[in-house]
């Protein structure tokens, strides 16, 4: 498979390592001043990027027919014009959060703890933690906007905050700590006690290797999907 690296940080350089180790060609190595030469050469481009590029780049693909993989958070209120334009195209279009496994399954464990916390919800009041490390852009980070939102399909919370929250509003507290890859905790509290799950990464290894077997996945493939998809969890 040959791919494009739309991005080449620190992230696109360990998704670089962990695809040559699959066997696969890196043929384009896109910095935010890089031109898209060789993009049409690719069988998939994968988007870790910036925020104010993102939107560029995954348009870019979409109208060169180049099946894109995006983990680039930050500039979500263009997401629906995306779908829009992959749908148009006839597209190939893949947005994450977060692409490691362990985050996708707590996704999940963090839907169902919500379905079963929504009985209690005159007892507990729900919150949110996310650290990362102090060169992230975006605040709060998208894997905790993923988090609440899946708090709010199956509960009576409307929004979330970074301010102090209302009774329909989930408070998330962003903390950005040198050389942290990402904890997110979600706490039920009440007067008595309170229930917390939690999920620490260790390093980009398993952010990196989730996108490569993302863009593995979409080969032959039209459509919008997510790692749901991938990891075969809907």
């Amino acid at each position: 498979m040959k791919i494009a690296l739309l991005g080449y940080g620190k992230m696109g350089k360990v998704i670089e390592r962990i695809a040559l180790e699959r066997g696969h060609e890196i043929v384009l190595k896109k910095g935010q001043s890089d031109t898209f030469d060789g993009l049409a050469q690719a069988d998939v481009a994968i988007d870790f990027s910036v925020p104010t590029a993102a939107v560029a780049n995954i348009s870019t693909c979409l109208h060169e027919n180049i099946p894109v993989v995006s983990g680039t958070t930050g500039w979500l209120e263009q997401f629906d014009e995306m779908v829009r334009l992959c749908e148009a195209k006839n597209g190939t279009f893949l947005y994450g959060s977060n692409f490691s496994l362990g985050v996708n399954l707590f996704f999940e464990l963090n839907e169902y703890l919500a379905k079963m916390m929504a009985r209690f919800a005159d007892v507990y009041k729900v919150s949110m933690e996310e650290i990362h490390h102090t060169q992230k852009l975006d605040s709060p980070s998208g894997t905790a906007i993923s988090l609440a939102k899946g708090i709010m399909q199956h509960s009576d919370y409307e929004s979330w905050t970074e301010e102090q929250a209302g009774e329909q509003q989930i408070h998330i507290d962003a903390k950005r700590i040198e050389n942290v890859p990402g904890t997110h905790s979600v706490f039920y509290k009440s007067e008595v006690d309170f229930i917390e799950i939690k999920h620490v990464a260790h390093n980009r290894e398993g952010f990196a290797l989730g996108s490569v077997l993302a863009g593995e996945w979409i080969q032959g493939k039209k459509g919008v999907f997510t790692m749901k998809d991938v990891l075969n969890l809907k």
